[in-house]
């Protein structure tokens, strides 16, 4: 007798990611893998009187999305303490955090967000030291890209608001990550969030040992509340990349949602800031570089992972910046092909050379692009900075996704979250139509994807990326059903529609996540 599907999913707009057109036809679960998938009209078969059947009309039926970068721990921030949203003055700031300092252990920092940095002034530590003394306390801002501090704040976690950012104030992740009772209620709340835009597996970077965060992962494994598939990074801040720290980590997660995934590094910066590395100095300034970039640590620390059968992620956004990543992954273990054997990643690819996209595709190093970057820009602005900093002779460089496509890069996508947030149909408008926020003409539309080739690096590319690709990242038979829907078509919606669709239903091994119909 044939086996009943639990959930029949029926759309005009089934997307596979496994190379064919979408179709319209059917996607049918059972025990929490995809049982079987088909055009036209499902076999009766199929149903039984427990069968869920979802009649999706025009919505995309596809593999639920994977976000290849993410700083959980930085979006986190964003919501400790009391909330200072309403907090009109330096004296309001300082009155609620007092109020929320009675309700907390006293020998807890002091910690907020959420107060508006571009509205309220505040003046040095004194207020601050005045109120709370020797017990430190931090009020960060909205967007947590600056703070305010005491001075035993300072002294104690050695930041300051000119240096609010992740790696800079690693010396807190301990006091946030180890308070269960802020963490795991925020980390559901995320999981939520993140299932609401069909995301199904993360790729979350993790400063040193992640500060006790993986026992919090493990129990919520453990308790079977986890609703993605969670592959996290050992990000060195602190300390130098630890492999034994690595080893325990890979021993210690082989269950069904957990896994490590390797070592993620930064290399440059923005080239707005002058911090990006190029190979030719800055229109603007004699130099390559503003910032020194120890390339002999990383290659060394590059091959001791490699050596490990770890992969690793480096961050590079200037052109000379890849360039010199791609000469650091040609001393890694590569095949008699010259491809890598471990899966390493260039994350973001500002602006690149035509000619190392090429090297890139033949060595088989995945690219990690942020297709929702162009929605924090603006037109005028963005190409004002391209034109100063490089020249639009080198800018027509910007963002080439398609040459990365057409050199056989394999591509994934990722966020940079708390930095975007995800939202694949955004990511269509920006990295398919090449458009700012505001509309208008695209920028460098020759550099742009197809919706085939963006939706399949969110899925497709971003299983591969994790090392999932046996079972997840495309809708076949036999693998795990991680589906998402979208409200529509978002193969014939045009392109500069695309924002209007959202994520109505995902499932994670075949269990609804998330609903909205």
């Amino acid at each position: 007798m044939p086996k009943f599907a639990d959930i029949l999913l029926k759309s005009n707009c089934v997307f596979t990611a496994a190379g064919e057109e979408p179709f319209a036809g059917f996607v049918a679960i059972a025990d929490g893998k995809i049982l079987c998938v088909g055009k036209g009209a499902a076999d009766d078969a199929l149903i039984g009187p427990d069968t869920a059947v979802y009649d999706l009309g025009d919505r995309t039926v596809s593999p639920g999305f994977s976000d290849v970068h993410c700083f959980f721990t930085g979006y986190s921030v964003g919501f400790v303490g009391a909330d200072l949203s309403a907090c009109a003055s330096e004296a309001e700031l300082v009155e609620a955090a007092l109020a929320y300092a009675a309700t907390i252990p006293a020998e807890k920092s002091v910690l907020c967000h959420g107060w508006n940095a571009e509205a309220v002034s505040v003046n040095g530590t004194s207020a601050l030291d005045a109120a709370f003394g020797d017990r430190p306390a931090i009020l960060f801002a909205a967007g947590c890209e600056t703070c305010w501090m005491n001075q035993a704040a300072l002294n104690k976690y050695q930041f300051t608001p000119e240096t609010c950012y992740p790696e800079a104030y690693v010396r807190l992740l301990p006091d946030i990550l180890g308070d269960r009772d802020f963490i795991v209620p925020e980390f559901k709340k995320y999981m939520k969030m993140m299932n609401s835009r069909g995301v199904t597996s993360v790729k979350e970077m993790g400063f040193d040992c992640f500060y006790g965060f993986t026992d919090v992962l493990a129990d919520l494994e453990a308790a079977g509340d986890l609703t993605l598939r969670v592959n996290f990074m050992s990000q060195p801040v602190a300390a130098d990349a630890n492999l034994e720290y690595g080893k325990a980590m890979r021993d210690k997660f082989q269950g069904e949602f957990v896994r490590f995934s390797g070592y993620n590094q930064m290399t440059d910066g923005s080239i707005s800031q002058l911090c990006g590395y190029l190979k030719k100095p800055y229109n603007c300034a004699d130099t390559i570089c503003a910032q020194d970039i120890n390339w002999e640590k990383l290659g060394k620390e590059a091959r001791a992972v490699d050596a490990e059968g770890f992969r690793f992620s480096l961050h590079a956004q200037g052109d000379g910046a890849i360039a010199k990543v791609l000469d650091i992954y040609e001393t890694c273990k590569r095949d008699e092909n010259g491809r890598m054997v471990n899966r390493h990643s260039i994350t973001d690819l500002e602006f690149s050379d035509p000619a190392d996209l090429e090297r890139m595709g033949k060595m088989g190093v995945i690219a990690e692009i942020y297709p929702q970057i162009q929605s924090i820009a603006d037109r005028e602005g963005k190409l004002s900075m391209i034109a100063e900093k490089i020249g639009m002779d080198r800018g027509q460089y910007y963002w080439n996704r398609r040459k990365m496509a057409d050199s056989g890069v394999l591509l994934s996508c990722g966020t940079d979250l708390p930095l975007l947030i995800d939202n694949i149909p955004e990511s269509v408008y920006h990295t398919v139509g090449g458009y700012f926020p505001e509309g208008g003409e695209p920028f460098n539309k020759q550099n742009m994807l197809t919706v085939t080739e963006l939706l399949t690096a969110w899925t497709k590319g971003g299983a591969y990326n994790l090392y999932c690709d046996d079972c997840l990242g495309t809708l076949e038979a036999g693998k795990k059903a991680d589906i998402a829907v979208l409200s529509g078509n978002i193969f014939t919606t045009a392109v500069e529609e695309a924002r209007s669709l959202k994520c109505d239903l995902t499932l994670l091994g075949g269990k609804v996540v998330h609903n909205a119909l």
